[in-house]
């Protein structure tokens, strides 16, 4: 059975998702990552979850709190719960690594979400508006923060001008399509 890709322009990555639970009945999602040279993703954190990325092929070079470090085929980099990451692939080549989240929180929406908006160009490497014309999408950005900011903070821009700003404009949006 072949799996169904999700595809990010921005992150330079294909994505494929499985649901699953660990030995204690926690729901997991195990993300399968295809990264391009030059892909990654911004530093984030996930304040209940614990990644567990191991590099099939390739190699990836992560960022754990303040520590960089190259991992290579075969090799496994955990990320512990509430820890600033992020990765990027730096060399020539694709990489492809999976990822167990525990729990799963909603991360699958998450990355669904953020392609959709990568690939509809709300979204750029640095920051979440690309030109005059993402405006538009600022508030599909805003919601999908918003929805998501128990399980995954993202860092650009910073936490404080999210709740400030772009949270009451998700929710002054949502009431302007509802009414």
């Amino acid at each position: 059975m072949t799996k169904r890709q999700v595809e990010d322009p921005v992150g330079r990555q294909r994505l494929a998702f499985e649901l699953g639970t660990n030995d204690d009945g926690t729901e997991t999602v195990l993300v399968e990552c295809w990264v391009d040279p030059g892909g990654g993703v911004p530093p984030h954190i996930h304040p209940h979850q614990t990644e567990v990325f191991e590099v099939v092929e390739g190699e990836m070079t992560f960022t754990a709190g303040r520590t960089k470090q190259v991992a290579r085929a075969g090799e496994t980099v955990t990320v512990p719960p509430g820890t600033r990451h992020a990765y990027e692939n730096r060399s020539a080549s694709s990489a492809y690594m999976r990822c167990v989240a525990t729990p799963a929180a909603g991360l699958q929406d998450f990355l669904e979400t953020t392609a959709q908006l990568s690939r509809q160009g709300h979204i750029m490497r640095i920051g979440p508006l690309r030109g005059p014309g993402s405006l538009r999408g600022l508030p599909k950005l805003a919601a999908m923060l918003e929805r998501h900011r128990e399980n995954t903070v993202i860092l650009m821009p910073p936490p404080l001008v999210q709740r400030l700003v772009l949270f009451p404009l998700a929710r002054f949006a949502d009431r302007s399509r509802r009414g």
